[in-house]
């Protein structure tokens, strides 16, 4: 047997084929699609040329099931807002229990399993778009957000949220960003380094990427107050093995380089904020240091997202949520989201490349072209 690498893959399989198609065509395909994967029950669409068993994957888990996890992490409830508030602005983050009944869990997880499906159809080798097996639900989309289905506009203005939010900004007069958030299957077995979801404001050529910049030069978007949370549900339990995402307390403000996969030390791969219950929100300042976790469980990792902006900050908002979905809204919700309804038609569904900038074969195919 040979060993083949395919967009960071490995791959036994036979030197000449895999699956029966030619190596030297498959090593162009990197997204493809999956004929199989809308028969395959969720947590059965992970460990795609990938051995649970094997030596390093028993090793890692081993691992993680001993070491993962922020000793003493607190869980708080939606009505303890005072102290969420005091924890998320010294550490960049908190976790609060019980955001979701069971039938607003229900439902959110009803959509997931269902766009997970729609992505893993389109990704026969899981290259995922965060990694292997790991992908980023606003990432893949056409609209880079998820708001155009009503499981993720039931986030943007939950009555055991909405108060914490409005403590956390200091006004009721937060604005909507949009929605998407990550999931990882089984077998995403390597870390996602750790990274910040925001930065200062840079042109690059006719492309402008963030919104904050101090023409004197003395300060940086880490100089603020919050001006960007993400919120995170939990639609499984998080646990030391299943990809919970690791935080690293008190960078929101740190002016530090953020260190790299080869850098970091190994207390911040084991800084994951786990365990979790189900129904739970990961409430993010979105400037702290952050990165995915292996999953090396038998079960998918989901955690769609919302996410909202300070009143006094703004950064370019696709319009990403259709007015028949807006108008389901409640008032407070309808004034969130002012800035993300599209009045006309809004393109929706899944980039080509699933948000990789891969070259995409499909297409090419369907379109008659040859790829080079």
């Amino acid at each position: 047997m040979a060993l083949w690498a395919l967009a960071g893959i490995l791959l036994y399989k036979d030197p000449d084929t895999i699956d029966g198609i030619c190596l030297e065509e498959l090593t162009m395909l990197e997204i493809a699609d999956d004929a199989e994967a809308a028969d395959l029950a969720l947590d059965d669409l992970g460990w795609v040329n990938r051995d649970a068993t094997a030596d390093d994957v028993v090793e890692l888990r081993r691992h993680l099931q001993m070491r993962n996890g922020i000793r003493g992490l607190e869980v708080f409830t939606p009505d303890q807002v005072e102290r969420v508030r005091d924890v998320f602005y010294r550490d960049g983050f908190v976790v609060v229990s019980d955001v979701l009944n069971a039938d607003q869990l229900a439902f959110l997880r009803e959509g997931v399993d269902r766009e997970i499906h729609e992505i893993a159809k389109r990704d026969r080798y899981r290259v995922g778009n965060r990694g292997s097996h790991r992908y980023s639900f606003g990432g893949a989309s056409r609209t880079g957000h998820q708001m155009h289905n009503l499981e993720w506009a039931m986030l943007i203005d939950l009555p055991t949220v909405t108060p914490i939010l409005t403590a956390l900004f200091d006004s009721a007069d937060y604005i909507s960003r949009g929605g998407g958030g990550d999931f990882c299957l089984p077998g995403a077995k390597e870390y996602q380094g750790l990274h910040s979801d925001m930065g200062d404001r840079k042109e690059f050529g006719a492309v402008t990427a963030g919104s904050f910049r101090d023409p004197r030069g003395l300060l940086t978007y880490r100089d603020l107050p919050c001006p960007y949370i993400c919120c995170n549900f939990l639609t499984v339990d998080v646990n030391e093995i299943n990809g919970a995402t690791r935080q690293i307390p008190g960078t929101q403000h740190s002016h530090e380089p953020i260190p790299t996969l080869d850098t970091e030390p190994e207390w911040m791969k084991l800084s994951a904020v786990c365990p979790a219950p189900a129904g739970s929100v990961l409430i993010r300042d979105v400037r702290a240091w952050h990165g995915g976790t292996p999953n090396v469980s038998d079960h998918v990792r989901a955690i769609p997202n919302a996410e909202f902006y300070a009143p006094w900050f703004r950064e370019p908002m696709p319009r990403s949520m259709p007015r028949r979905v807006y108008d389901t809204l409640s008032e407070h919700g309808k004034k969130v989201c002012r800035y993300i309804v599209a009045e006309n038609h809004l393109v929706t569904g899944y980039r080509d490349d699933l948000g990789t900038g891969a070259r995409n074969v499909r297409k090419n195919k369907r379109d008659g072209h040859e790829t080079s």
